[in-house]
């Protein structure tokens, strides 16, 4: 057996709460469980621990490393657009490279696939301030690693070839709404890491550094406007395959003097039955009107509970797809649906962390057909999937109804 990282454990918390999530619509539950360990539920439940436990203290370091990046003097410099238009930072970069360091050297027989490359910060000069930044986060003696050390580590991302039979690999997306990062706190944004065995997701990882912890009892215009340093701030959520969903506040956020509560409270997808009563979540780049449910209602983007039966209520809320899973799988948002344009090509990283978390908390993602994601369509590489038409993440409960509605809505008139 690979030995596990130094953890650095929490004291055992004295039990995990459970909620009500605003503005859900789903029943109250109210159970509690006694966890003693850096993760919600027993070890022996969950056959992948070992890599769990690594992987929430990797996304909890690596949060941190984006937040050092976003107060650094310098951070509006190091802020680059891609071939394809979409910003990339030296988080990015760094978060990569610390995970891939690290899962190298946990986990040595286990492949990464992730985003970034690195002939692009060569092309920029930003090697010096990555390497900085990955050196406070990492668990190297800074001599033990050197320039190029780091940029092989950001390309073991992209190194592997599967062929065809189902894999085990690690996905990482290392800052899913880098477009949010840049607006410091104006935005939220999440490092996602999943693990998929033999071609099955087995468990995922999201920290999102800026969530308001408080985030379903405010409203969703009030979530916004806090600053990064607010005690309030920061969340990781968990998923293990057959052991639930889980959140609990970020370690890795709060100062020395601070010590934020180790309790994990238990996910679970929200309790509406009718699409019309539900939040929905879209992409920031798409309209309301450009998708199939259009021609059967309204978007409204209002906080109130004054909604028509012909509009739904859009939230405003955040970017990248992954804080959008994590809306659903926290309860905060009935829907997240995205279109897929033949120009576009979507990636693995943006997804996988966030389907497991759904699908723990009760809820479910296929695309606009009803069918679920396939990891392995990309088979040499497993970093695109081919959802036809679109994906859709929903509580479950109105899942099929939503897919019927995609199906007909060429055939209804615009109301």
């Amino acid at each position: 057996m690979i030995p596990a990282m130094d953890l650095h454990l929490l004291r055992p918390p004295p039990g995990v709460r459970f909620f009500r999530r605003y503005p859900s619509p789903a029943p109250f539950r109210s159970r509690f469980v006694t966890v003693s360990s850096i993760l919600p539920f027993a070890k022996e439940k969950a056959k992948y621990h070992i890599e769990l436990e690594a992987a929430v203290e990797l996304v909890e370091r690596a949060c941190s490393l984006c937040i050092d990046v976003q107060r650094s003097p310098l951070s509006d410099g190091r802020i680059l657009e891609k071939n394809d238009q979409t910003p990339v930072t030296v988080a990015d970069f760094g978060v990569q490279a610390l995970v891939s360091l690290e899962l190298g050297k946990l986990f040595p027989s286990i492949p990464l696939v992730a985003e970034e490359d690195s002939g692009f910060l060569q092309s920029q000069n930003l090697v010096d301030p990555v390497v900085s930044a990955v050196s406070n986060k990492t668990s190297f003696h800074e001599e033990s690693f050197s320039h190029a050390d780091v940029l092989e580590a950001i390309d073991r991302g992209d190194r592997t070839e599967f062929g065809t039979k189902p894999a085990t690999y690690w996905i990482l997306d290392p800052i899913d709404g880098t477009r949010g990062f840049v607006k410091g706190s104006k935005a939220l944004y999440v490092v996602g890491l999943s693990l998929v065995v033999e071609g099955e997701i087995m468990l995922g990882v999201m920290g999102c550094p800026n969530w308001v912890v408080d985030t379903f009892h405010r409203s969703i215009t009030d979530i916004q406007g806090y600053k990064n340093s607010s005690p309030g701030l920061g969340i990781i959520m968990v998923a293990h395959v057959g052991c639930g969903t889980w959140t609990k506040r970020l370690r890795h956020m709060f100062d020395s003097s601070f010590r934020p509560s180790s309790d994990w409270t238990r996910c679970f997808v929200d309790g509406c039955s009718l699409v019309h009563k539900a939040n929905f979540c879209i992409p920031d780049s798409q309209a309301w009107e450009s998708l199939p449910l259009s021609v059967f209602y309204d978007a409204t983007t209002n906080d109130n509970d004054d909604i028509g039966d012909k509009e739904i209520r859009l939230l405003p809320f955040c970017c990248g797809s992954l804080c959008k899973y994590l809306m659903v799988a926290s309860g905060g948002a009935s829907v997240f649906i995205l279109e897929v344009k033949p120009e576009r090509v979507t990636k693995a990283w943006d997804h996988a962390a966030g389907m497991i978390c759904v699908h723990e908390a009760g809820g479910k993602v296929t695309d606009w057909k009803g069918s679920e994601l396939d990891l392995a369509a990309d088979q040499f590489k497993r970093r695109i999937i081919c959802p036809a038409g679109g994906v859709l993440v929903t509580n479950g409960k109105i899942h099929q109804q939503i897919v019927e509605m995609i199906s007909s809505s060429s055939t209804v008139v615009r109301h």
